[in-house]
Order: C-alpha cells, then sequence, then structure tokens
C-alpha cells in the first residue's frame, strides 16, 4: 500500500517539461477507475456514496495521497480528472462530488482548497449548460458552513475576485440565498 502510494507520482510523470510533465490520459483512467472501484466497494457494503462513506478506504488513501503529493500542475490535472466526472444525477456524480467537497475538507493547505475552488470555478464561469454534479457541488461547497468557503483568504484575496465568486453564487443559488450565505445568515 504505501510503497503503491510512493510510486504513483513517478508513475504519472512522463517528463520533465512544464506543461506536459504528466500522462494525463493515465490520470484520468486512474481516477475513473479508482472511482468506481470505491463505489463497487460501497455498494458490495449495501451502503451508498456519502460524505461518511467514501472516508477511511483505499481509494480515499489514493486520491488524498494525490491531492497532496502532486505538484501543482499535477494536481491541478487531477481535480479537473475528478471535476470531468461531475455529470448527471448518479451515484457515480455523487460519489465524486463527495470526494471534491471531502478534499477541500480535508486539504492541509489552502493551496489545495483554492485549486478545487480554481477548477470548479473554471468550469462555472463558461457558458451554459453546466452540468447537474457540477453545480451541486459548487453550491454545497459555498453553501455548507463547514466547509467555512466565504473565510477563506482567497476569496477575498481581490476585489475583482470576490465579486466573481459573489456572481457565481448569485448564478447558482439566486441573489437572496447567494447573499444570506455570504453573509453567514443562509441555512444550510
Amino acid at each position: 500500500h504505501e510503497a503503491f502510494l510512493s510510486d504513483l507520482r513517478s508513475n504519472l510523470q512522463v517528463s520533465n517539461e512544464p506543461g506536459n510533465r504528466y500522462n494525463l490520459q493515465l490520470i484520468n483512467a486512474l481516477v475513473l477507475y479508482v472511482g468506481t472501484q470505491a463505489i463497487a466497494h460501497i455498494h458490495n457494503k449495501g451502503s451508498t456514496p456519502s460524505m461518511s462513506t467514501i472516508t477511511h478506504s483505499a481509494h480515499m488513501d489514493i486520491f488524498q495521497n494525490l491531492a497532496v503529493d502532486l505538484d501543482t500542475e499535477g494536481r491541478y490535472l487531477f481535480l479537473n480528472a475528478i471535476a470531468n466526472q461531475l455529470r448527471y444525477p448518479n451515484s457515480h456524480t455523487h460519489y465524486f462530488s463527495c470526494t471534491m467537497l471531502y478534499l477541500f475538507a480535508e486539504a492541509n493547505t489552502e493551496a489545495i482548497q483554492e485549486q478545487i475552488t480554481r477548477v470548479l470555478l473554471e468550469r462555472l464561469i463558461v457558458n451554459r449548460p453546466h452540468p447537474w454534479g457540477l453545480l451541486i457541488t459548487f453550491i454545497e461547497l459555498i453553501k455548507n458552513p463547514a466547509f467555512k468557503f466565504w473565510n477563506h483568504e482567497f476569496v477575498h484575496c481581490a476585489p475583482e475576485i470576490e465579486k466573481l465568486f459573489q456572481s457565481v453564487a448569485q448564478c447558482c443559488m439566486g441573489q437572496k440565498q447567494a447573499q444570506q450565505v455570504m453573509e453567514g445568515t443562509g441555512a444550510s
């Protein structure tokens, strides 16, 4: 288990050339495979994916290891591979939504949380329609007080960034609800 995790990064890395360091197809395949295996494992135990059922597993160990161990470029590709799975309502999407939120909650640095936010936000600022899973994940992230999203420095680092977050929140949730959430008065 430990050897696998320690070798994982080097197996994903294919060069030292910035922008081309990682085997993108392998990252996407790994995320999809580990996720589908995790879902099968959860279902075999008679459960469904949730924030409590995805934790403390070899599958989540792999994902957490990648989130922490990869450099910025690798982590960006890894998080995008997860975001690619945020699609229509099903247990697959729900698992990856929970995974993204769990990685945010358990991140050991704000840089990881900022990168998760960036990956989601990049997909939300493009033209609609947005995949259901992407919207649900972002709304949960900004709405659930457990994630303390609005307390993070990167949300308030510049007025234009703060306005962007407010604008996206309003598009996702409606103006009144977004305002309540940003002020910390909204119910989760």
